[in-house]
C-alpha cells in the first residue's frame, strides 16, 4: 500500500506509476494505469504552489492529511494531484498521463480525438476521465476516484527528469522530479521514435 504520509513525495511520484486510476461516475467507469508523474515538494520548492508558505483558499486542500485530492484549474483544464505528507505540510503529485484500461470510446469521446492524445497529458486525461474540481478536497480511497494497487502494473523502467513547463525557479527548473514509464506512447512529449510496445512498457 502507498503511504501518502510517511514516504517522500518523490518515492510516492514514482510507485504510482502503473497504478490503477478508477473514476467511477453515473455515465460509467474510467481507468487507466499511471504512466507520468511530478512532485512538489511544497514550502521550498519554487515551483510548487504553495512555495513560502503560500496559503489561500485555492490551495487549502494542499494543507490536508496525504491522499487528500487537489484539483486546480490551467488555461480551463482541472489538473489532478494526490496531496502527500503529514497536515500543513503542503506537498503533492501531479498525474500526468495515463494508459486507458476502461471506458476507452467515451474517453475518446470526452476528448474528441483518438490515439494516445486521448490521455497523454494532465489535462488530457481529466477531461477525458470526466474528472472535475468537484473532487477537490475529497480523499483518494474514499470518493469516486480510486487507486487500485491490486490491479496496477511493474513498469519495466522508470525515467527521471525535469519537470515540464517549469522555467525560471532556480535549481528547481532542473531538478529530477517528473518520472515516467520508459517508452510508454501515453507519456507526454514521447517522441514516436521512442515508443515502446504497450507490454514491453511493463515487467
Amino acid at each position: 500500500m502507498i503511504d501518502y504520509v510517511h514516504n517522500k513525495t518523490e518515492v510516492i511520484a514514482k510507485e504510482l506509476l502503473g497504478k490503477l486510476l478508477i473514476h467511477e461516475t453515473p455515465d460509467g467507469v474510467y481507468s487507466g494505469y499511471i504512466v507520468e508523474t511530478e512532485a512538489y515538494i511544497g514550502i521550498e520548492d519554487m515551483a510548487c504552489h504553495t512555495y513560502e508558505g503560500k496559503r489561500t483558499p485555492k490551495v487549502e486542500s494542499m494543507y490536508q492529511t496525504g491522499g487528500t485530492i487537489y484539483i486546480y484549474t490551467m488555461h480551463t483544464h482541472a489538473m489532478l494531484n494526490i496531496v502527500t505528507k503529514k497536515q500543513n505540510d503542503p506537498q503533492a503529485v501531479l498525474i500526468r498521463a495515463i494508459e486507458p484500461a476502461c471506458g476507452l470510446d467515451r474517453m475518446v469521446k470526452n476528448r474528441g480525438t483518438t490515439g494516445v492524445a486521448v490521455c497523454n497529458g494532465p489535462g488530457k486525461l481529466t477531461k477525458a476521465m470526466a474528472i472535475t474540481k468537484e473532487l477537490n478536497g475529497r480523499k483518494i480511497d474514499a470518493s469516486a476516484l480510486t487507486i487500485d494497487e491490486a490491479l496496477g502494473k511493474v513498469p519495466a523502467s522508470i525515467v527521471a527528469s525535469a519537470r515540464v513547463g517549469i522555467p525560471n525557479k532556480g535549481d528547481w527548473t532542473l531538478k529530477p522530479l517528473r518520472f515516467f514509464v520508459e517508452g510508454n506512447p501515453y507519456v507526454s512529449g514521447m517522441r514516436k521514435r521512442d515508443y515502446k510496445a504497450l507490454a514491453d512498457c511493463w515487467s
